[in-house]
């Protein structure tokens, strides 16, 4: 369209017509040539095994995805995976919010790739928005010193809302990590204390991280998951807070005289230390490292692991049972209506559950 300041009338002034608009998109892009290459199952298990921190991150990205297709591809990959694991030793590291869990694992692993050497893979899970489903995975930024190690591998991984602030996928990525070499593993938990039973059904030693001012004597016996640590330390043992955090070991100590013996043998200890500055962090892996030695020198090592297989052989199924039935299409169809039949009270939840079961088990036959 012509400019109307162009007009005879209007003299001295001119406007030109600029360039032609170019097209949105370059012409000479190629469709697909930023596609990403899928690997095979084969290529995938010949990187893990030759220690590709690529290859195990794109094999850990297809456990933890919902797809139908990368299920069974990362089930196809654990299989192969699966001689070469078992060869580490797993730590749990677990404790209320704010306890220092991240910071504490940045000087942990240090202190053990410094003096044993070997590979160390850090799972950290991170806990999922109700709301928007979403995660931050920022537990990485927190590991500045591990983050600059080339023996060591973070991979942070969304809760999704699994028991005990542990991805279901965790065990399997566990697997992967092994086969990979590395012989180390931590496992740090959202810290949401009741429901820590899937994090200790997968590690061999689970480590409790406390502060001071979280109670006495009693509210740590209150507390279960006191009755499942091979091991409590309490951190921020600094400065003006070293007396306190010496009078709740005390306390700690005391409370533990109440719970029975656990089957291992071992009697927890209580140490304090202080994860930013470093201080007892070697008091803390050497009561770790004394206690993988007992259990593997009594027998206990392989019955715990044994019984973990176990443990998740029946949680396989129990998940396998679930996902089967929200997929059935009886099932999709009829749940709306039973949620409406249960919000305008037509049905109680219980009577809608025994239907929808009810419809699930005979279009099974």
């Amino acid at each position: 369209m012509e400019h109307p300041e162009n007009a005879s009338e209007y003299a001295g002034l001119q406007v030109n017509s600029g360039i032609i608009k170019p097209q949105s998109v370059n012409p000479y892009l190629k469709k697909g040539r930023f596609k990403r290459h899928e690997h095979t199952v084969e290529e995938l298990v010949n990187g893990i095994l030759a220690g590709n921190i690529t290859m195990l991150s794109q094999a850990v990205t297809l456990v933890e995805s919902q797809a139908p297709d990368h299920q069974e591809k990362a089930q196809q990959v654990i299989e192969r995976c699966l001689p070469y694991s078992g060869k580490s030793v797993r730590i749990g590291i677990s404790g209320v919010p704010g306890a220092g869990k991240s910071t504490s694992i940045d000087n942990f692993g240090c202190h053990i790739l410094d003096t044993r050497g070997g590979k160390l893979a850090v799972l950290a899970i991170d806990p999922s928005s109700e709301r928007s489903q979403g995660s931050i995975l920022g537990d990485k930024t927190r590991m500045e010193k591990l983050t600059q190690r080339e023996d060591a591998f973070i991979r942070p991984s969304p809760s999704a809302g699994s028991l005990g602030g542990v991805a279901r996928k965790t065990r399997e990525t566990i697997v992967l990590c092994e086969a990979a070499g590395f012989n180390t593993i931590f496992i740090e938990t959202v810290g949401v204390g009741q429901s820590e039973t899937a994090c200790h059904s997968m590690v061999d030693f689970f480590l409790l991280l406390q502060v001071t001012g979280t109670g006495d004597e009693l509210q740590g016996i209150k507390r279960g998951i006191m009755e499942m640590a091979d091991g409590i330390a309490i951190n921020k043992c600094d400065g003006d807070n070293v007396d306190r955090c010496h009078m709740a070991a005390t306390n700690y100590r005391n409370a533990l005289h109440f719970f029975p013996q656990p089957e291992s043998g071992w009697t927890p200890q209580v140490l304090c230390y202080s994860g930013f500055y470093g201080n007892g962090v070697k008091e803390v892996w050497d009561m770790v490292f004394e206690y993988i030695d007992f259990v593997k020198n009594n027998g206990y090592f392989d019955y715990r692991r044994a019984k973990q297989a176990r443990y998740w052989m029946y949680e396989t199924i129990d998940e396998y049972l679930r996902r089967s039935f929200y997929q059935n299409p009886e099932i999709k169809a009829l749940k709306q209506l039973a949620e409406d039949a249960v919000l305008t009270q037509k049905k109680t939840s219980f009577t809608a559950a025994h239907d929808l079961l009810d419809t699930y088990f005979n279009s099974l036959k």
